[in-house]
């Protein structure tokens, strides 16, 4: 997949022999390096408690590094705390809405924060809402919304900021199969006007068809990482699924089965 061209030689995202996690006596992250260009996607994955997880809080700022650094946009957060995470937006896994702001609120609220001008964030916000068919919905509060729904408003949140880093954790689960096309229009329209996507999901096949780049983690380690075509190649694999249970069974010094 050809990158679209970048407005800057300086990564999005940069972590650097990040060793980190809850206790500096059992690390989560073990030296653990990666990088995301401007305009372009990669996707993160690993079993569960491999360390995606705690990656991603290393890089909100979430968690001190015991070792090694994380820049986005080229600044620490020890640089500027509101700036670094003014260029940062999260979409987790679970949708978290406050229960008395409408779906419109919530974007509106959005754009506050985040200083965007009001009109073009107001037609961004129409143009989001009809991409994901929730126009419907915008006056709508969230406890009368699907999980699927609740999934589409943060994701909408997400876009409606276009940050030079948008992280998103598990975004296909809970949604229709028109979301999912709509949310895959919406990523390529994000990346072509600059934005750098970092992706963890399960799902490895959308990953195959739409990274330019895989991070594979495993028990806190790097265990491959090159375009989904080197990643498979690696694996001797054709498919994404079957070169990741290879590398995951190789890492743990085992045998497939079957």
């Amino acid at each position: 997949m050809a990158l679209p061209q970048q407005r800057t030689t300086v990564p999005a995202l940069e972590m650097k022999q990040l060793t980190g996690g809850y206790s500096t006596r059992k690390p989560v992250l073990h030296g653990v390096s990666m990088t995301v260009h401007p305009g372009e996607l990669v996707g993160l994955i690993g079993l569960n408690g491999a360390g995606k997880s705690t990656a991603i809080k290393h890089i909100l700022g979430l968690m001190v590094p015991h070792g090694g650094e994380v820049r986005i946009a080229g600044a620490t957060l020890a640089d500027n705390r509101e700036k670094y995470r003014a260029m940062t937006a999260y979409v987790p896994e679970q949708p978290s809405l406050f229960p008395n702001l409408s779906v419109r609120e919530h974007m509106r609220w959005t754009a506050m924060a985040y200083g965007l001008d009001k009109e073009s964030s107001e037609r961004k916000m129409a143009e989001l809402a009809d991409t994901f068919r929730m126009t419907e919905a915008l006056g709508a509060l969230p406890g009368t919304l699907s999980k699927g729904m609740k999934q589409k408003v943060m994701l909408m949140n997400a876009l409606l900021v276009s940050p030079p880093l948008l992280i998103i954790d598990e975004p296909f689960l809970g949604l229709d199969p028109l979301a999912i096309k709509g949310l895959l229009a919406a990523l390529e329209d994000a990346r072509a006007k600059g934005s750098a996507i970092l992706l963890s999901s399960h799902i490895l096949p959308a990953l195959e068809r739409r990274a330019d780049r895989l991070i594979v983690l495993h028990r806190g380690h790097v265990i491959a990482e090159g375009t989904p075509s080197s990643v498979m190649a690696q694996a001797r694999e054709s498919t994404l699924d079957d070169a990741f249970e290879a590398l995951v069974t190789a890492a743990e010094g085992g045998s497939r089965r079957g």
